[in-house]
């Protein structure tokens, strides 16, 4: 039993579903971070639950190792094949199955990325609400229990996937979970495959749930002096329970990269970028409240944006940051970091981040989703470096170290993958064998995405 009977075994089964060409073999190779390249055995293109069952019991016969793929967009490793075998394809399953508008929910299949989602919702008036930032797959996103700008308004992907359909390491197909709000029959396993990373078993089916889409939709953008600053506000804004859309941070190195690379006029100073949703008036009265609480903590330029084209080119901007951030140091690579600690804890976090950013030899613009204590450093190095390699390692190492020292996570948003297994013990103690026991059972032969987020 080895991984190449399991391909000639798949090979038969799948005909031109499976491939080994070297331009496919590089494509699933590759992370969107600084980790090498790692191309796997095989990549097979399952067109159905069944299929993937199929495939899955092959593996599990040979004892070949096997990786879920979305889109290719996680930032931790997730998708690579460290110990080879086979990775799983799911952009063929890419299908929005079921709307069930009255009561608010959608049935779609893994390969299915979140804007096509929403386009094809658009009629509906109806949306789904999770926003990274990447048009990922919505089966990556549950597995990575993905979140993104919008989550201080509408959860996470935790808080928005009511039920699965996922295929285990054996081959078994189960669902968990179902269409009804609330359940307390037995052991949540909708929560235990949400986050675990493709290490359990692979998502073929999803419930999400949707919500209606605002009557009113209004940004803003103001500069602050500091980010200290800036955080005040939005600390502020938070306990005085305003129901903001979006809050995001972006220090002046980040709008620096952002306004050059989209070509908008805004200082470089600190800014917050906000949204509003609700009625006309809730909106009106909301933005009234965050301007004053902003005015408060030294903010200027308190400018609107209630067009939707120029709504839409101000989230533009905030999503292509990473992009611009690269673009502003051409040749370089990124580190990028993910921490999240309590709201009241961020200026603290932030504050001794960038410290230890500008002691440093290489830049590290900030930005984030600080309406709920989430923020990463885009870490820049120069690839041929090893000086501005063990610097970047280092200052994310301190980060991670930082936000569980004062009472938050390595992680906010882009899971654990191979990156920061080195974390899980500092973070959850005995909690990680735990973790490893659940691996064990479900997964004996460890097929299911190997060297990722448990012990090896």
């Amino acid at each position: 039993m080895t991984i190449q009977t399991a391909i000639d075994a798949l090979a038969t089964l799948l005909g031109d579903g499976l491939t080994r060409s070297k331009s496919d073999l590089a494509l699933h190779g590759r992370s969107e971070s600084h980790f090498a390249e790692c191309p796997p055995d095989a990549v097979a293109y399952p067109t159905d639950t069944a299929q993937v069952a199929e495939i899955v019991k092959v593996c599990a016969a040979h004892a070949c190792p096997i990786v879920a793929w979305g889109t290719g967009t996680s930032l931790e490793g997730h998708s690579l094949a460290l110990s080879g075998g086979i990775v799983l394809d799911m952009t063929r399953m890419n299908s929005l199955l079921a709307v069930n508008a009255e009561d608010m929910d959608c049935v779609v299949q893994p390969g299915l990325t979140r804007v096509a989602l929403n386009t094809q919702l658009r009629d509906t008036g109806l949306f789904f609400p999770v926003d990274p930032g990447a048009d990922a797959s919505l089966g990556g996103m549950a597995s990575t229990r993905a979140s993104g700008t919008t989550a201080v308004r509408y959860g996470t992907m935790r808080d928005n996937v009511m039920a699965l359909e996922v295929v285990l390491a054996d081959g078994r197909i189960i669902r968990t979970g179902s269409r009804a709000r609330k359940s307390s029959a037995g052991y949540d396993l909708t929560a235990l495959f949400v986050g675990a990373e493709g290490t359990l078993g692979i998502i073929t089916e999803l419930t999400l749930r949707l919500h209606g889409q605002p009557q009113a939709t209004a940004a803003a953008v103001c500069a602050f002096p500091t980010v200290a600053d800036a955080v005040a506000a939005v600390t502020a804004t938070i306990q005085m329970g305003v129901p903001m859309a979006r809050i995001e941070l972006l220090d002046a190195a980040s709008i620096s990269a952002v306004t050059a690379y989209a070509g908008m006029d805004l200082p470089t100073q600190p800014h917050l970028l906000l949204e509003f949703h609700g009625s006309d008036a809730a909106v009106a009265a909301d933005a009234e409240t965050v301007k004053e609480i902003a005015t408060d903590f030294g903010a200027a330029g308190f400018d609107w944006a209630t067009r939707t084209e120029d709504r839409n080119r101000l989230w533009k901007m905030r999503h292509d940051a990473h992009y611009a951030i690269m673009a502003s140091k051409p040749g370089h690579r990124a580190i990028v970091t993910d921490v999240c600690v309590p709201v009241s804890k961020l200026a603290e976090a932030i504050a001794e981040t960038q410290a230890e950013i500008a002691a440093s030899p290489i830049t590290g613009p900030i930005l984030g989703h600080v309406g709920d204590g989430n923020f990463h450093a885009i870490l820049l190095i120069e690839p041929a470096s090893d000086a501005d390699r063990i610097a970047a390692e280092e200052l994310s190492h301190r980060m991670a170290l930082r936000a569980i020292r004062l009472g938050g996570t390595c992680t906010g948003e882009h899971g654990i993958g191979v990156g920061k297994r080195g974390y899980m013990e500092a973070e959850h103690g005995e909690g990680w064998d735990v973790m490893g026991q659940i691996k064990a059972a479900l997964d004996p032969t460890r097929i299911m995405n190997p060297g990722k987020l448990v012990r090896d």
